[in-house]
């Protein structure tokens, strides 16, 4: 039993001892051959051959240096881009606002509200019927005639003469923006005169509204009741000038009828005083009577004569005179109706005594006659016609809101302007910055 247990004893020693020694190789570093002998082998989980550490290293180190200077140049453009802001928003946007709420002079407004009437259009039963029906053609077209002549270098050389521009409208303090310089050239006085005044048509209703600025309120007010005066005095003209033109055609027409009708009756004169008739037509009507009476004679004698023969012959005192007094009466027949067919001719063609000629002259002169005085009464019809749409045509300017005096001063808009101006700035900042990356990233 002891051996049993001595061999038990040494065989355990015997593995602790093995396991000591397996413990001790797996602890001890394997060289790049045993790696590779093992990989041939078949174990696959040592494949992977140890990256060299010295190749390690220097890589490291490139890759850190790169990115410190990256990190550099990035802090250099983020600088100098917070530095472009200040420049370029920042400081602007500072002095203008302060420019704005310090600086700037207050400007007053006077408001008027206006509309160009027509005649014909005033017929509505309410002031905003009145109003609803004035944007006809005419009176649109005129509106905006207006409102160009309001802004227009004309109104700026009638109220300069009427007010002193340059004193009403000189800086006020350090306020030189809001001012305007003393001798400056038409084109920046009209430039500034359109800045002061805001005109507004409205299409549907037809009405204008009309806003004056000046520094002080009492001279906005002035200056817009002097617009106003203008304008009125514009569409009287303008009105004028519409009936004058539709009138005139008409005129003429009257005045061309006229000289047709005098003329026509001239040559009717003429032609009574040449003939000595008044009308040649019942000249023929009493000669085609006469003929007729002479005839009925004639056919009287001629019956006498033939009873007279059958009682005595024709040497008898009474046959002879009955013969006479039938060759008298077929003379005076047959000198009848010459008349009526054809006579002598005078100078001009026409015929003196043949009464079918002077008809015809006559005839022809009082349809001349007739036709020139139905002309002529249509003509002045005309003109009666146009003279009532002249006068329904006619416009005038309604000025239903006479210029405002101010009592606060609410120009310039300060905040609004100081919002644009940053604005602004910062749009063409973000379009500079933006521009710089997009090239950066280009190259």
């Amino acid at each position: 039993m002891a051996v049993i247990k001595n061999v038990g004893s040494n065989a355990a020693s015997s593995d602790a001892a093995a396991d000591k020694a397996g413990k001790f190789k797996e602890a001890a570093p394997k060289s790049k051959g045993v790696h590779l002998l093992e990989g041939l082998l078949g174990r696959d989980d040592r494949l992977v051959v140890p990256i060299n550490e010295g190749r390690n290293k220097i890589q490291a180190i490139k890759q850190e240096a790169q990115k410190r200077g990256w990190l550099k140049s990035l802090r250099l453009r983020h600088a100098v881009i917070v530095a472009s802001f200040f420049i370029m928003v920042a400081a602007p946007a500072a002095l203008a606002t302060v420019y704005m709420v310090f600086i700037a002079a207050d400007q007053y407004h006077s408001s008027a509200s206006f509309s160009v009437r027509s005649i014909d259009s005033a017929g509505a039963g309410d002031l905003m019927g009145m109003f609803s029906q004035a944007t006809s053609s005419s009176t649109v077209s005129d509106s905006y005639i207006l409102i160009d002549f309001v802004r227009s270098e004309r109104m700026l050389e009638a109220v300069e003469k009427k007010f002193d521009l340059e004193a009403i409208y000189a800086a006020r303090g350090l306020d030189y923006f809001y001012g305007l310089a003393s001798g400056r050239p038409i084109e920046d006085r009209l430039a500034f005169w359109r800045s002061m005044i805001d005109i507004n048509f409205d299409h549907a209703s037809g009405i204008m509204q009309l806003q004056v600025k000046a520094f002080d309120p009492q001279q906005s007010q002035a200056i817009a009741n002097f617009v106003i005066e203008q304008s009125d005095a514009l569409v009287n003209n303008l009105s004028a000038v519409a009936r004058d033109g539709v009138l005139k055609s008409a005129q003429d027409e009257v005045l061309v009828a006229e000289t047709r009708l005098a003329q026509a009756r001239v040559g009717v004169r003429q032609y009574r005083d040449q003939s000595q008739e008044v009308d040649p037509v019942e000249g023929a009507k009493l000669a085609a009577q006469l003929i007729g009476g002479l005839e009925a004679q004639l056919v009287q004698l001629n019956s006498d004569l033939a009873t007279a023969r059958t009682q005595m012959s024709d040497n008898t005192p009474r046959i002879r005179v009955m013969k006479a007094r039938i060759a008298s009466i077929e003379e005076q027949i047959d000198s009848e109706k010459q008349r009526l067919g054809s006579g002598a001719e005078s100078s001009d063609g026409a015929s003196n005594s043949d009464v079918a000629g002077r008809i015809q002259q006559f005839e022809a002169l009082e349809t001349e006659r007739e036709f020139a005085e139905r002309a002529y009464t249509a003509s002045l019809a005309s003109l009666e016609k146009a003279r009532l749409d002249a006068n329904n045509r006619q416009r005038y300017l309604a000025v239903f809101i006479q210029p405002t005096l101010s009592q606060m001063a609410q120009y310039p808009s300060r905040l609004l302007n100081s919002f644009l101006v940053t604005l602004g700035l910062l749009f063409a900042w973000s379009v500079l910055v933006m521009g710089y990356y997009n090239i950066r990233d280009r190259t």
